[in-house]
C-alpha cells in the first residue's frame, strides 16, 4: 500500500485504491516518520479521492510540522483548484 522511493526526499507512491486506508497510511507516516518535507504520489486516483486525501493529509502533516512542506502529484490541475480555497500553505501540487 504504502512504498517509499527514497530516504533522503521521503517520496511516497500509493497503491491502494480505497481513500481512507490511504489517509490512515499517510498520517501514520507523517507521524513515525519525522520527516518535515514530503512527496505523495495521488495521480492514480480519481479527482475527488485526490482532493480529499491531499485535504486531510496536508492538514495532519501541518500540524506535526508547521514549517514543512508537502507536495502532492497528480494526474489533473483540477486538483489544485478545487482544494486552493482552502488556503492550505504546505502543499504545493506538481503534474504527471
Amino acid at each position: 500500500m504504502l512504498k517509499i522511493l527514497s530516504q533522503k526526499n521521503s517520496t511516497l507512491m500509493l497503491n491502494d485504491s480505497e481513500p481512507n486506508k490511504i489517509v490512515e497510511s499517510v498520517k501514520k507516516y507523517i507521524t513515525t516518520s519525522g520527516c518535515k518535507n514530503l512527496t505523495v504520489d495521488i495521480s492514480g486516483m480519481n479527482i475527488i479521492d485526490a482532493c480529499k486525501i491531499s485535504v486531510l493529509c496536508s492538514t495532519e502533516h501541518y500540524l506535526q510540522h508547521p514549517d514543512g512542506q508537502i507536495n502532492w502529484v497528480v494526474s489533473s490541475s483540477s486538483v489544485e483548484k478545487m482544494v486552493s480555497s482552502m488556503g492550505l500553505g504546505n502543499s504545493s501540487f506538481l503534474y504527471k
